[in-house]
C-alpha cells in the first residue's frame, strides 16, 4: 500500500508518495491518471495550476472508482509549492540536453526512491500533455525519468505515464521487505531551493556566475548535489560556505562585527 500524505506508511512496505501534475490540460488525463493511481495503491495527489476543472463530469467519469483522489487532490499555484515539504522529486522528461543528464529509467527510479520513502515526503513530477516539464520545473527536481518509447512516437499519454512508474514502484516493493531505510534524514525542497537562492546570490557578488545566464552553471551544481542527497547538516555546512564568501566580498558583516555594531 501506498499511502496518503495524511496517513503516512506504518511499515517498511508502506510509502509517503504523491504524484504531482503540472499545468494538466485534460479532465479525461487528470481522471485517468486517478485511476491508475489507486489501481497500485497511490492516492496522494498535486496538482499545479490546472488548465481545466479536476472535478469535472469528464474526470469523474474516467477516474470511476478513483473520485476519492480527484476530490482530495491539493492544488497549487507553482511546482515550488507543491514540493516545498518533499524531500525528493522525480521530474519526467522524455528530451534528452544539456541540463538533463543522468536520466533514469522508471525501475532505476523506483529502487531510488523507496528507502527515502519509508518515512519522508518523495514526489513524482509529470508534465504538460503537450510540452511536458520545463527546464526551470525540473531544476527543482532532484532525479530525471526517462520512459524508453520508440522513436516513432516517443511521447506518451500522461495516464499511461503514471501508470508505468507507480507499476515499477509497486514491483520495487516486493524487495524492499525487511529491509531498513538509508537513516538519513534528506532536506526537503524548499530547504534546498533557499539555499540555491544563496548559492546564486553569493556566487553572483564574486563574479563566478555570469549575471547574464546565472542559471547555466548553478545547474551544474544542482545536478552534483542531487547526487549527494543532502540532509539538513548538509545544507547548513553549505550555507556557512556561502556566508563566508559573502562577508569577504563585502555584502555581509561577520557575526561578531554585527553584534557590536548593534550593541
Amino acid at each position: 500500500m501506498i499511502q496518503t500524505e495524511a496517513t503516512g506508511p506504518k511499515d517498511s512496505a508502506q510509502l509517503y508518495l504523491t504524484v504531482v501534475l503540472v499545468e494538466p490540460q485534460g479532465a479525461l488525463n487528470i481522471g485517468s491518471a486517478c485511476r491508475a493511481m489507486l489501481n497500485f495503491g497511490c492516492s496522494s495527489l498535486r496538482l499545479v495550476n490546472p488548465q481545466v476543472d479536476h472535478l469535472s463530469h469528464d474526470a469523474r467519469l474516467m477516474a470511476v472508482k478513483a473520485a476519492t483522489v480527484l476530490e482530495n487532490a491539493r492544488v497549487f499555484e507553482s511546482l515550488e509549492d507543491a514540493l516545498s515539504d518533499c524531500v525528493l522529486s522525480f521530474g519526467t522528461t522524455r528530451r534528452f540536453g544539456r541540463y538533463r543528464e543522468g536520466l533514469l529509467r522508471p525501475d532505476e527510479a523506483a529502487d531510488r526512491l523507496l528507502p527515502v520513502a519509508q518515512k519522508d515526503a518523495v514526489a513524482l513530477v509529470f508534465g504538460r500533455e503537450d510540452r511536458g516539464l520545463f527546464t526551470s520545473e525540473l531544476d527543482l527536481c532532484q532525479h530525471f525519468i526517462t520512459i524508453p518509447t520508440d522513436e516513432n512516437l516517443p511521447s506518451m499519454n500522461l495516464a499511461q505515464a503514471v501508470s508505468l512508474c507507480l507499476y515499477e514502484v509497486s514491483k520495487a516493493k516486493g524487495r524492499l521487505t525487511g529491509q531498513s531505510g538509508s537513516g538519513k534524514k534528506l532536506a526537503n525542497n524548499a530547504t534546498l531551493e533557499s539555499m540555491y537562492q544563496h548559492m546564486r546570490q553569493s556566487l553572483l557578488h564574486i563574479g563566478y556566475l555570469d549575471p547574464q545566464n546565472p542559471d547555466h552553471i548553478l545547474r551544474t551544481f544542482r545536478r552534483i548535489l542531487s547526487r549527494s542527497s543532502l540532509n539538513d547538516r548538509d545544507v547548513r555546512i553549505l550555507r556557512g560556505l556561502f556566508n563566508q564568501i559573502d562577508i569577504y566580498s563585502g555584502h555581509k558583516l561577520p557575526r561578531r562585527s554585527a553584534n557590536e555594531d548593534h550593541e
